[in-house]
């Protein structure tokens, strides 16, 4: 059986203009150097899950099943292929009695269900802090609260969250769709949102839905994940002195998208997002004093400094790191795997955070 979740590879390498060829195109005044954000990369969640299937494989051996991306990176993916894990759209593509982890963007109770009516063996990756978001809708629901939940429809993240309490929760994708809600009682109305949002739009669509719903009530702890909060603050510290920001990540990583988005906002001169190395355009260098450079928050540290190399040929050896925040956040992982790996004796990894990894 092969993975049903299609991936973008690395392109073919091309041949590249000089950095002399590029340099003549457009003279760059000033010292050439590289603005490094920190934090950037791997989170305590990210670490976690991928830790999981890595265990997984080692002590189950291949194959271990993956219901979709376990983290929305393709370099990660297709890594995790290599070891044996294979990557499926849903649960029924599974075979009965077979061992299914569930990525660390979550999954709704349905899903729990149809793996459990398949017989299937599973592994919960779903990162902490969402589940957290999964119990708050849970609760207000419970409590017979209208929940408006701020993401994007057709996220894995949000089908998971919406399905704990569908007919209390409405997806609300930005603030151009508050004026499309309606509530049942303008007195009980709470707002959820996905974990890797852009801080200051989620910020905006709360606003406006105040403004229509004065009582609206906040979550209980922040919803938007500490790692995508610090990693939009270092960019947003960097951007107004950026000439060219490069951000490290994939398409369908949220996150890893808003960093782009969050840099030019903030005083970016131009802002890219690439997987690899080879997919930067030595164009984007023309006239280019400063670059800076970040990845998501599910991107191994790797292929940045595949990046910072590629920079480094173009002039841009001097690499200045701008730290906003210092991240120690560790969670154990999957209670079903803890107890794998006790009996086993082994003790290697027991916790996931914030590590460089290959």
């Amino acid at each position: 059986m092969t993975s049903s979740v299609s991936l973008s590879m690395p392109t073919i390498p091309r041949r590249r203009r000089s950095p002399e060829e590029v340099a003549a195109a457009a003279p760059v005044l000033g010292t050439k150097k590289v603005l490094l954000a920190a934090p950037r990369g791997y989170c305590a969640g990210v670490d976690r899950a991928v830790i999981a299937v890595e265990k997984a494989l080692e002590h189950y051996g291949p194959p271990v099943y993956v219901r979709k991306q376990i983290v929305h990176n393709v370099h990660v993916v297709s890594s995790l292929e290599e070891k044996g894990a294979i990557f499926v759209d849903e649960t029924d593509e599974v075979p009965e009695g077979a061992l299914v982890i569930f990525s660390a963007h979550g999954v709704s109770p349905a899903v729990v269900e149809s793996a459990e009516e398949r017989g299937l063996r599973t592994i919960d990756a779903t990162c902490p802090l969402v589940t957290k978001v999964h119990k708050e809708a849970v609760r207000f629901a419970k409590d017979d609260f209208d929940i408006l939940l701020i993401g994007h429809d057709g996220h894995e993240e949000v089908e998971g969250t919406a399905g704990e309490a569908p007919e209390h929760i409405q997806i609300i994708n930005g603030p151009h769709e508050v004026d499309k809600v309606t509530v049942r009682d303008p007195e009980k109305v709470i707002w959820l949102s996905q974990t890797t949002l852009s801080v200051d739009e989620t910020m905006e669509t709360v606003r406006l839905l105040k403004e229509r719903f004065p009582t609206l009530q906040d979550p209980p702890s922040d919803d938007i994940c500490y790692a995508t909060t610090n990693r939009q603050v270092a960019i947003k510290k960097i951007s107004p002195q950026a000439d060219l920001v490069i951000v490290v990540g994939s398409a369908n990583s949220s996150n890893s998208v808003r960093l782009v988005e969050v840099a030019l906002e903030y005083g970016a001169k131009a802002s890219y997002r690439v997987d690899f190395a080879n997919e930067v355009d030595e164009a984007w260098f023309e006239g280019v004093a400063t670059v800076g450079v970040t990845s998501g928050a599910s991107v191994p540290e790797v292929l940045v400094q595949d990046v910072l190399r590629l920079l480094a040929e173009y002039g841009y050896g001097t690499v200045e790191e701008v730290v906003t925040a210092e991240e120690d956040l560790l969670f154990s992982l999957p209670k079903e795997l803890r107890a794998t790996l006790k009996q086993a004796g082994d003790v290697s990894r027991a916790l996931g955070g914030r590590r460089p990894r290959s």
